[in-house]
């Protein structure tokens, strides 16, 4: 297939990868088809199992663990980065974790403790991982994540994860004015509902699917090629004057009520 646009030579670190059918994967799909050296990461070793077919069809050149709740882990993943490349171009951000009891609660009844956990993986680690890629982006590069319109609308069953997109996205706003300067970018992708492996998590999210297909004007739903696309063209160089952007790839499902 013909690449959608050139990404040779650039190195890129895939966070969040789960399988096949993920959004990550459909990401690194589409940076490996324009040509991009890729690293990637599993959760642990029970999860590296579902990664690693991912990775060995992609060509990624090298996986290790992210567990970004294990101390020192994530630091020991961007060592890793400048040990074996000596600096990285983009990275994709595409982690998400509530505990289960406060994810499928009311919002108010959210414990201090699963509030922090979310937002502690969901939305800081974001802020971690764009503070130990600056050092290794001295030219620039552009950094990822990835949120849902539930950040600024009531979705029903999303519950807690609302909130925390919402701070992911203002992180996305910071992160890009304050690392303008130095030629990195910041961008939240905001995809329609997909049905991955993390989707699953949310109660009742195959009637939000549902919903969702009968009522998007261009009446089918985004797929995760379709996020790696998007994607693709925001980590090149035909998006460096684009940053700090939330941009929906959904059927125009933003644009209802």
């Amino acid at each position: 297939m013909k690449p959608l646009v050139d990404l040779a030579g650039k190195r890129g670190l895939v966070v969040g990868i789960a399988n096949e059918h993920s959004i990550a994967a459909g990401c690194a799909e589409a940076f490996a088809r324009c040509g991009a050296r890729l690293a990637a990461t599993y959760l642990n070793a029970k999860t590296e199992q579902y990664v690693a077919p991912v990775a060995e069809r992609l060509g990624v050149e090298w996986t290790a663990p992210c567990d970004v709740r294990v101390p020192g882990e994530l630091e020991a993943l961007f060592n890793e980065v400048n040990t074996k490349w000596g600096g990285l171009d983009f990275l994709l951000h595409s982690i998400a974790f509530a505990p289960r009891e406060d994810l499928h609660g009311r919002v108010v009844d959210s414990s201090a403790e699963g509030f922090a956990i979310a937002m502690d993986v969901s939305c800081h680690s974001f802020l971690r991982m764009a503070r130990l890629a600056e050092p290794l982006m001295p030219d620039g590069g552009c950094l990822l994540c990835v949120t849902f319109y539930g950040s600024d609308r009531v979705v029903e069953h999303y519950n807690l994860m609302g909130p925390v997109k919402a701070a992911l996205e203002s992180a996305t706003r910071y992160v890009a004015a304050e690392l303008g300067s130095k030629g990195i970018r910041a961008h939240a992708i905001s995809p329609g509902p997909i049905a991955t492996r993390a989707a699953s998590g949310i109660e009742r999210f195959d009637e939000l699917i549902e919903r969702a297909a009968a009522a998007v004007p261009e009446g089918r739903l985004v797929d995760v090629d379709d996020v790696g696309a998007l994607a693709a063209f925001l980590v090149s160089d035909a998006a460096k004057r684009i940053t700090g952007t939330v941009i929906p790839v959904d059927s125009g499902l933003h644009l209802l009520a």
